[in-house]
């Protein structure tokens, strides 16, 4: 009875393994990530930024009669110093030499060196660096690249194996596997466009902006961020989605920056009772709680109370996912929006229009991003009284670059 018990589980352990580990079980009987890994390791590069930074100094050292009673010498100019750092990147076009990176780990570079996995240096050019997505994209002039092939982020499930590889506390390349632990994440960085997998595969700091990979070999997601209360990793590490990141990577080739057009609506999630009260079969959508005089929205007849669940033919689970998509749309792009008004669902046409700036309304500051407005709230997530921001400001959230 324990023979067939235990054969029973060997089958089942089989089956549901994916087909790139079974394909990869050849080494000495053993399972093995190496020939998916032999694939695309060549890809994924080491980043080493060299940045000048002020010093902050002690105001006192600025007061005549405090040097004068220490006998200090007068400082003059600004006090600065070389700062180094490191991160990952990751090869998505060999014959141009495209490195897609973090735009945390480039930010204010004053020179950005590029190591392959064989030993290789090379200057880095920066081609354009989007903080709102926290992606930057670097160009280098090199033969004989590999490069990473791009999946589909839409296609992966919460349980999926994926492996992270990149450049943790500057050891070199260093491979972890785990699990999709979940899907869309959002408020880890404040005010950024989020759609974060989560992931249980070890990131730690310098895997900024390496690889999260699929058992295919395909990239799925850029590492970016992780939640760590003593420096280190505790399970819960963040990816910005490949397909968030190739449209981003696309504007940033054509134009040096990501150029962000404007609904023009304050939105908010649909709650259970919000979904029973208009009526909706579940409580997935974006709910339009104001439209802004005079934009795309308003031309386009939205109105206060429509809940939008598709762009384009894509479901809208959300409001952080309703304004990822538009943020991710250029201005005078045209886009039909899935909408139910008043327990009807209706197909409504819009252009997205240009942006607005940071408005006031009713005593509260309101910041204008692409497609929604988000407004301070008592405690808003990612606001001063939320508990996820004050970790991130004592240090419990933190992006994953490393220094020197």
């Amino acid at each position: 009875m324990k023979k067939i018990i235990a054969s029973l589980i060997i089958t089942l352990t089989f089956t549901v393994l994916p087909a790139a580990i079974e394909s990869a079980a050849a080494h000495q009987g053993q399972m093995t990530f190496a020939p998916v890994l032999r694939e695309v390791t060549p890809a994924v590069v080491n980043i080493s930024v060299t940045a000048t930074k002020k010093i902050t100094r002690n105001p006192l050292m600025d007061d005549p009669f405090f040097r004068r009673f220490f006998n200090l010498p007068e400082q003059r100019g600004p006090q600065t110093r070389q700062h180094q750092s490191v991160g990952s990147g990751v090869i998505i076009n060999a014959d141009k030499g495209y490195v897609v990176t973090n735009h945390h780990v480039v930010d204010g570079a004053d020179e950005i060196r590029v190591t392959l996995q064989d030993r290789r240096q090379f200057k880095a050019e920066l081609l354009g660096s989007d903080e709102a997505t926290d992606i930057a994209l670097l160009e280098i002039d090199a033969d004989d690249l590999s490069e990473v092939p791009v999946g589909d982020s839409e296609s992966i499930e919460v349980g999926d194996f994926v492996v992270a590889i990149g450049n943790p506390f500057g050891l070199g390349q260093t491979v972890t596997s785990g699990i999709v632990s979940a899907l869309g994440r959002s408020g880890v960085i404040a005010q950024g466009y989020e759609d974060f997998i989560q992931t249980d595969a070890s990131i730690n700091p310098g895997n900024s902006g390496g690889a999260l990979v699929s058992l295919e070999g395909q990239l799925i997601g850029i590492n970016t961020a992780i939640i760590t209360p003593a420096g280190g990793n505790v399970g819960i590490g963040f990816a910005v989605p490949v397909n968030m990141m190739q449209g981003v990577v696309a504007q940033l080739i054509e134009h040096g920056e990501v150029e962000r057009g404007q609904l023009g609506v304050v939105i908010q999630d649909v709650t259970p009772d919000l979904a029973e009260a208009l009526e909706l079969d579940s409580p997935e959508g974006a709910l339009v709680s104001e439209v802004m005089a005079g934009s795309a929205a308003e031309d386009a007849d939205i109105r206060v109370g429509d809940v939008v669940t598709a762009v384009n033919d894509k479901a809208i689970r959300n409001s952080a996912q309703l304004r990822n998509t538009i943020g991710l749309m250029r201005v005078g792009e045209e886009l039909e929006l899935s909408i139910v008004r008043d327990g009807r669902s209706l197909e409504v046409e819009a252009e997205i229009g240009e942006p607005s700036k940071v408005t006031r309304r009713g005593g509260q500051n309101t910041y204008d991003f692409a497609g929604a407005t988000l407004r301070d709230a008592t405690p808003r997530h990612g606001s001063s009284g939320c508990p996820c921001r004050r970790g991130r400001e004592q240090g419990y959230v933190k992006t994953t670059s490393s220094c020197q």
